[in-house]
């Protein structure tokens, strides 16, 4: 029985933190015309990827169950997840093709899988919905994947998911902006970036809400910049102590 590979687990806070800051600070790209079937979902997590290739003769079969075991590569991506896993598809863009339907996706929900993203199609979208997982898609069929001119061909291979290189253990960050995704070994300088700019945005937004200039506050000039740090140090100075007999009650 061929053994899917694993790849390098890194630490589940650094994948929460990331996800805090969320895509838009982290301003990768991945769902290049993939959308949100599932608003309201963030989630973040390591990806497990499946490639689809297209059929030929000796290498697919006609009936979705037909196959042996060895060959049904869709499942093997499900049973590969870990709690907390997106699984990344690409299945060529296919709007034809579902790739996982109800019965698949109930199993990823309850392995602790996170949500999915498909450069391609699920099938059994009213039903999955009810599943609440986040989906990042291209559309959603009636149609198994081997009913049309597609089939799963590897698992944690790398691949190219609308458009990106994708590697398995890379980390996906999605939400109702899309999905972006973070190279697994840059993953703790793009979170320590991600989170500098998320803070002095903290910063820029309340100037701008005062009706501070633009030009001036996004992005921050020199003067700002200085304006910026001052701030910060005062966000971190402890509050004086209360009276002692405040202290003492």
């Amino acid at each position: 029985m061929t053994e899917i590979p694993t790849f390098e687990r890194i630490d589940q806070g650094l994948i929460e933190r990331l996800r805090e800051i969320g895509t838009a600070n982290i301003a990768g790209t991945l769902a290049k015309g993939l959308t949100p079937f599932n608003p309201g979902k963030s989630v973040a997590g390591q990806a497990v990827t499946l490639q689809f290739m297209p059929k030929r003769e000796d290498l697919h079969w006609g009936d979705e169950y037909a196959a042996s075991p060895e060959r049904e590569l869709h499942r093997k991506a499900i049973i590969a997840c870990e709690p907390g896993d997106i699984v990344v598809v690409d299945a060529r863009g296919s709007l034809s093709s579902g790739v996982f339907g109800e019965m698949m996706l109930t199993s990823f929900k309850a392995r602790g899988g996170q949500g999915l993203v498909i450069d391609g199609c699920i099938r059994d979208f009213p039903e999955v919905q009810q599943i609440d997982l986040g989906l990042w898609l291209r559309g959603v069929t009636p149609n198994f994947h081997t009913q049309t001119d597609i089939f799963p061909h590897a698992v944690n291979a790398p691949i190219a998911c609308a458009g990106v290189f994708v590697v398995p253990g890379d980390v996906i960050v999605a939400d109702d902006d899309g999905a972006v995704l973070v190279p697994i070994a840059l993953a703790a300088e793009i979170a320590q970036l991600a989170t500098e700019k998320a803070a002095w945005e903290v910063f820029s937004r309340m100037k701008l809400e005062e009706g501070e200039p633009l030009e001036k506050y996004y992005p921050l000039n020199a003067e700002a910049q200085e304006e910026y740090e001052a701030w910060l140090r005062e966000q971190s100075t402890p509050p004086p102590a209360p009276p002692r007999s405040i202290r003492e009650g």
